[in-house]
């Protein structure tokens, strides 16, 4: 797949553990979210070290169905962005271990992102023209 910006963003702040892949900033070629609502769901809310661990066992499972899904091979990679908070401290390494390895191996930049703000922002991912 030839494109000048392939980035694979992955959200790990909570329970989900997601992945995405998105070409030129603007078009989801895929988004793969494992929820972890059934394994919570008896104690009434997170719990983080049941969420963190969790995370380890799909973290893998997650990016690699969102790069197939994608049809993009980790070479074609020009970044990975990554949750850096808030969230649960727990969840959130387990997501940034990931991207820094793959960042490392593949010697592309890393992106930090504010959970919160991710929220405003994924408004113009695909409508760009909404940003003022």
């Amino acid at each position: 797949m030839i494109s000048k910006n392939i980035i694979l963003g992955i959200e790990t702040s909570c329970d989900d553990t997601t992945a995405a892949v998105l070409k030129d900033g603007h078009k989801v070629l895929s988004n793969i979210v494992a929820t972890q609502e059934e394994l919570h769901k008896d104690f009434g809310g997170i719990v983080p070290e049941i969420a963190s661990r969790k995370h380890i066992e799909l973290i893998n499972i997650v990016i690699k169905q969102a790069l197939k899904r994608a049809n993009v091979d980790f070479k074609d990679l020009t970044a990975v962005g990554v949750t850096n908070g808030p969230g649960l401290i727990g969840s959130l390494l387990i997501g940034l271990a990931a991207a820094k390895a793959i960042c490392y191996s593949l010697n592309i930049p890393l992106i930090g992102v504010n959970h919160v703000l991710s929220h405003m922002y994924a408004n113009f991912i695909e409508n760009p023209d909404l940003y003022l």
